[in-house]
């Protein structure tokens, strides 16, 4: 399960429950409201087609919602599905009119209509609020002290890998209170070891600058499939929307290189072997250091090593290039090591 369908609660109704006239999402973090509203309306629909159940209304951009158009919308009767899920977004925009208007068809609600409300853009008028309930009412807040520490608990157990103590801990010290970030960043790190993996610290690492923006395996699958620009492109997301030091990238690509290293005429045939060499609990990442350390051979893994030594000297002085230059010119050069290893 994932932190925004564990962040759902008791309220969201599992695929063969008869769900509620109506939910309210809520909560003090808007990433992971958004988060729980799009686990709850994905369990609605159901494996429906959504584009036929769903329609949504209201939203940050906009100064009032047209209740009128929200009422309409719900007690229309679905065509060619089960039912109809009608999305109010900023619900703190309604009006006291218009929240009675709302608690009104609350009263008789369609069987067929399931109405989401999303907190946001003010406080929610307590009419809506009652005629919803508490049972229908998904709570996001994580709240502090040992609440927090046990919402992270839970988020990490029922999560797509397996932190190791010392990385759960770093983990949370990290977020503070950007906890929005944390289903992200579990997911990126599932698809970078596998799914169930066991995560140590040293592998978090790599992925904490920059969760939510990129992670580093973006860059490096870019620079071993040989595409620079794609390459390029990834380095200036990781420099600029994950905010990562130019030493950070530096030792990512440094690992990346001493894994083909360690492999590079070690006599190893399987994923499995790989990853006992490199000291790896998944085979996933292991493969594809295999893969790429027997495409570029030994002469080119030497040369991207070499490369690697003097963009370190560079970076720490011996030019007066920036950082970000310098790494710009190793990226290009490591990928069209990799072109030619794939000619």
């Amino acid at each position: 399960m994932s932190a925004a369908k564990a962040a759902a609660g008791g309220a969201t109704p599992a695929a063969t429950d008869q769900p509620r006239p109506a939910y309210l999402v809520k909560g003090n973090d808007p990433s992971l409201v958004a988060q729980a509203t799009h686990a709850l309306t994905e369990r609605l629909v159901d494996g429906g087609d959504p584009s036929l159940m769903v329609e949504e209304f209201g939203g940050p951009n906009l100064d009032s919602v047209d209740v009128g158009a929200v009422i309409d919308a719900c007690t229309t009767p679905p065509f060619l599905v089960e039912r109809r899920v009608v999305v109010l977004r900023q619900a703190g925009q309604l009006t006291a009119a218009d929240a009675k208007r709302l608690a009104d068809y609350l009263k008789d609600p369609l069987a067929s209509t399931v109405l989401v409300l999303v907190a946001g853009g003010g406080a929610l008028p307590q009419s809506v609020a009652r005629a919803v309930g508490t049972e229908g009412t998904v709570d996001t807040s994580v709240g502090t002290g040992k609440a927090r520490a046990q919402w992270m608990t839970d988020q990490l157990q029922s999560g797509p890998v397996r932190l190791e103590g010392p990385a759960a801990a770093h983990l949370s010290e990290h977020l503070g209170e950007d906890v929005g970030r944390l289903e992200g960043l579990l997911d990126t790190l599932a698809a970078a070891y596998g799914p169930r993996a066991s995560v140590s610290l040293d592998e978090l690492e790599p992925f904490l600058g920059m969760a939510g923006a990129l992670a580093p395996w973006d860059l490096t699958d870019a620079i071993d499939a040989g595409e620079t620009a794609k390459a390029l492109a990834a380095l200036e997301r990781m420099f600029v929307g994950g905010e990562s030091h130019p030493l950070v990238v530096m030792a990512i690509l440094h690992r990346h290189y001493r894994q083909m290293l360690r492999l590079d005429g070690a006599g190893v045939t399987t994923a499995e072997e790989a990853a006992g060499l490199l000291g790896l609990r998944s085979a996933f990442p292991a493969k594809k250091a295999l893969a790429q350390s027997r495409r570029l051979g030994s002469a080119r893994i030497a040369g991207a090593v070499g490369l690697l030594a003097q963009a370190d000297l560079d970076m720490r002085g011996v030019t007066a290039l920036p950082g970000e230059t310098v790494l710009e010119v190793l990226v290009a050069r490591l990928s069209r090591l990799s072109r030619q290893g794939r000619q």
